[in-house]
Parts: structure tokens; sequence; C-alpha cells
């Protein structure tokens, strides 16, 4: 059994997750939003304050779901002159945080906590889906989903799908699991040492996901340097001063707890107010193989060169940040990697 603070079997849906350096796991439910226009000659402008308040009444009247300010984002697109008339005209997302009733509803019933935490999310979903919403007279059709990354039971159909498909021809003892866990829009001092520095320290990345299990590889792209994120932050400081983490683990299982227990949650800091609502993926790419370790560490090696030919006076603009790779010494299967930690 792999080593780990948190299993599987401990990980409930509802409950949040304390892990190190006074970091927390939040569960919420977060529902994806697309608003279409009903009536597709309809020319009508987007007010969105007041699509916001229609759905916020929707909501409370029809599903009793009181929201606090910041649960509920819409914005409208801002090209809907260039958007066909029967693309989204306006986006948003929802988070609902208050779950705890779901706990309190078990104690008179024989299901367990999960299968009452997905009956109730596609109930919600499902009230939200199709609902027409009348925004001072303008006709707006919802469309609601749970994001795939928020979404175990989906997020495991497509991997078993993926590699089933990869391991096809080979019998069932060579079947792939994934073991390699993408995390990105976590502020950079999260993981970075306290009181040291504002940069990811490789030391507390490791300690927070080898909660989990055993870690084989472990690599980051932190944005916080100033200099190197210019780009990104003049479209969004935010962004720009988040991470991107990506962690193999040494069995599927280790991997299987850490899906499970970010999944469906968003980070919060002890002291902080601030809610980290990170995307998860799974790694489809082979990001440790020793292929593309090679092949990040030459892009680096050629986007140091251009640097330094460069002009005086006219510094190297990089359209992209690229991981700082290292050679692997040792592996297993090919599967190699920079930053490894065993």
């Amino acid at each position: 059994m792999a080593a780990g603070k948190f299993s599987a079997e401990i990980i409930q849906a509802t409950e949040p997750l304390n892990l190190d350096y006074g970091l927390s796991l939040i569960p919420r439910l977060k529902i994806r939003l697309s608003f279409t226009r009903s009536d597709i000659s309809s020319v009508k402008p987007i007010n969105e304050w007041q699509l916001k308040l229609s759905l916020t009444n929707y909501l409370r009247d029809s599903l009793s779901i009181t929201l606090s300010d910041g649960d509920l984002v819409v914005e409208k697109f801002r090209d809907l002159k260039k958007r066909k008339r029967f693309e989204p005209v306006a986006s948003g997302v929802l988070f609902l945080w208050d779950l705890g009733f779901l706990k309190r509803e078990l104690k008179e019933e024989r299901r367990s906590l999960e299968e009452r935490f997905n009956e109730w999310k596609g109930f919600v979903v499902g009230k939200m889906d199709g609902v027409e919403l009348n925004v001072e007279g303008l006709m707006l059709k919802l469309c609601a989903d749970v994001p795939v990354g928020d979404d175990l039971c989906k997020m495991e159909a497509i991997w078993k799908e993926f590699f089933a498909v990869k391991s096809r021809g080979y019998g069932s003892r060579n079947i792939v699991h994934p073991d390699t866990l993408i995390m990105e829009g976590v502020p950079s001092r999260w993981f970075a040492e306290p009181r040291v520095s504002s940069k990811v320290s490789v030391l507390v990345t490791h300690t927070i996901f080898s909660n989990f299990g055993k870690i084989r590889n472990l690599d980051f792209v932190g944005n916080n340097d100033l200099g190197k994120a210019v780009q990104d932050i003049g479209r969004d400081i935010t962004s720009a001063l988040q991470c991107k983490v990506w962690v193999q683990y040494e069995r599927f299982d280790s991997f299987y707890n850490a899906v499970k227990a970010f999944c469906g949650r968003s980070m919060q800091k002890e002291g902080s107010r601030l809610k980290a609502n990170y995307r998860i993926d799974w790694d489809k790419e082979g990001y440790f193989m020793e292929v593309n370790v090679r092949r990040r560490a030459y892009e680096n090696r050629i986007q140091e060169e251009m640097k330094h030919m460069q002009p005086i006076g006219r510094p190297f603009k990089s359209e992209s940040v690229v991981p700082k790779a290292q050679f692997p010494t040792s592996g297993i299967d090919g599967q190699n990697g920079e930053k490894a930690i065993s």
C-alpha cells in the first residue's frame, strides 16, 4: 500500500482536508455557465448586473440556494458583434460552498456521503441546465455543467478510455494507468518557504503532495519572477503570480488519492481570505519521459543563447515560460524527469 497521510477511503467529498504549511482544501461545487440568446434574432444589449441578479433570484426561488459575494461571476463576451447568433453571448462560473447539510441529511439515510453528494450535484446542474432567464425582456438560455477537472468520475472515465486504446493489443498485464498530476492556479508564495522566499520551493511542494503517496518526480514553473512574467502581468497580475506543478507518483493509487483530494476543492491559506480555485488535470503527453525532458532542456538552452545575442537595450521577449529541465540519471520504463525526489 502506498505511504501517504490521505487515502481514497478517508477522503470525503464534503469534508475539508488540512495539508502542511497552513494550507487546506475546501470542498465546493463548481458549475460552469454559458448563456445564449433564446431568440437568435434579438440584438438587445446584455446587462451583466441584471443577468447576475436574474440567475441569483432563480437559484434562491427554485433551489433555495442563497449566494454570497463572489460566489457567482458572470461576464459577457466583448466581441458580440463578431459572434454568430447561435454562439454564447456570456459565460460565468458558480461556486457553492455550503455542503454541510448533506452530512446532516445522511443521519436518516443509509447511503454514503459520496452517493448523496453526487446525487445532489446532478440535481442542481440538471435544474439549471436549459433554463431560460428573463433579463429585462431579453430571454437567455442557460447551459450548465461541471468541468471535467472538478468531476472525478468524468476524469476517471476519460483516462480509462485513453489508456485502454494505448494498451490495445498488449493484453491485460500491460494495462497502463496515469501517474502524473498537473495543477495550476495556486499562488506561488503558498508553495514557498515561509519567511525565506516568495518563490516555489521544492521542499514545500514535495511535502504537500507527498501527503498522498510516494513521489517519483516533481517539477514546477513559478511565474513570480516579475521580470520574466511582465507580459502575463500586463494581462492579469493574478495569473502572473501563480505556479504550475507536475507531480509524478510511484504508484497509481497514490496518484488517485491526490486526484480525489484536489478534485472539487479550492485551496486556502491560514490567515488569508483568498480561495485559490486551481485547475487540475492528468498528464497525457509523458511530461517526465526522457525525450520530453531533453526537448525542454534544448529549448531552454536556445532561449538562453538568444537572450545573449540580443542588442544592448533590447531585452529578449519570450512568448512562453519554459520549465528548466535537467537530464535524468535514472528511471523506470523511460519515465525520467527533473527535480526528481524519491
